[in-house]
């Protein structure tokens, strides 16, 4: 592993054009730098830094830009803007542009404020390059990406950077939040080891999460606690004050049987814990601009249950009407 060693990367200006299903695709992206983390502690555990950069689809036919709607996806371990590249009709179709954007660390927990800055570095070079507006911008996270679209606003309202985004609304599909009770879920399937998905998941995260917050939930509570941005044993709620202003819409899928079948996964062992909590908090502090939208089996378009599942559920026109809804 050669994971404190910095290289210099070499920039490849990938500015790919190209137009189909009615937007325009900008791409930028520097060369992956040859090198790798380590995630785990078997000799093969380790992950290679990924291409930093982002993708950026725009209205075809010069149509004037609504706003900009900004999903912080790997560029390899979400396929390439998977999750995006699920909303560009309807957005685009509404005036929205659809930026994604990708720091190097492959399954980036946003641990180091220089991922957040190279994520800031980025979008700011997106909207500036490609005349973007700064108004009606939101957020949209699905699983991780969720939880880093959170850390993002709370870097923004924590430090009030030149170059601030004017964010109008927040969007969060299955999203793990709740660090303690991650790293608890992922101890219980290690131990049960009974779906080796799970095993791997539990022991992939908790060992990135001891090597970066210095222990384990009852050896440093205060640095998960600090690390979330919404946690069930946090008795202040420190970080909903970040939130409180915008409006926000959670996503999950109530899937208790499935999990239970295929995973022997209880009640908690989910993201959805998460979701109905962050929105719960904000509602406590008289943000009524705040929901939740639940899905049930029935309601499901695949036959998994997982977070790309709940996002191919999530109603994308119904989305949009949301967004235009908080637009300015």
């Amino acid at each position: 592993m050669k994971f404190g060693l910095k290289s210099l990367l070499v920039l490849i200006s990938i500015l790919a054009f190209s137009s189909s299903n009615g937007q325009n695709i900008v791409e930028e992206y520097q060369k992956a730098k040859n090198d790798s983390l380590r995630i785990g502690e078997l000799d093969s555990d380790f992950l290679k830094y990924i291409e930093k950069g982002y993708t950026l689809a725009t209205p075809e036919n010069g149509t004037n830009i609504s706003g900009v709607i900004i999903f912080f996806e790997g560029s390899e371990f979400d396929k390439k803007n998977m999750s995006a590249k699920q909303l560009y009709t309807q957005a685009n179709k509404a005036g929205y542009a659809v930026l994604s954007v990708s720091t190097q660390i492959p399954l980036d927990f946003f641990f180091a404020e220089n991922s957040i800055l190279d994520a800031h570095e980025t979008i700011e070079r997106a909207f500036d390059k490609n005349s973007l507006p700064n108004n009606n911008v939101f957020l949209i996270g699905v699983g991780l990406s969720g939880h880093r679209a959170l850390k993002y606003v709370e870097y923004q309202e924590k430090t009030s950077p030149d170059f601030a985004l004017n964010l109008s609304g927040l969007v969060i599909c299955d999203a793990p939040l709740d660090w303690v009770r991650q790293y608890n879920e992922g101890n219980r399937d290690r131990r049960i080891n009974y779906d080796e998905g799970a095993v791997w998941e539990g022991s992939f995260s908790n060992f990135i999460l001891e090597e970066n917050l210095n222990g384990t939930p009852k050896s440093n509570l205060e640095n998960y606690l600090n690390f979330s941005t919404y946690s069930y044993s946090d008795k202040t709620d420190r970080k909903i004050k970040y939130f409180k202003n915008y409006p926000v819409r959670a996503y999950m899928e109530v899937a208790i049987e499935y999990w239970l079948e295929k995973k022997r996964k209880t009640t908690i062992d989910n993201n959805g814990p998460d979701m109905v909590g962050l929105i719960a908090q904000l509602k406590l502090t008289g943000n009524e601009k705040s929901d939740l939208v639940i899905f049930y089996p029935h309601e499901s378009k695949t036959e998994k249950k997982n977070t790309a599942a709940t996002w191919i559920a999530v109603d994308k026109n119904e989305l949009m009407a949301w967004i235009i809804t908080w637009s300015k």
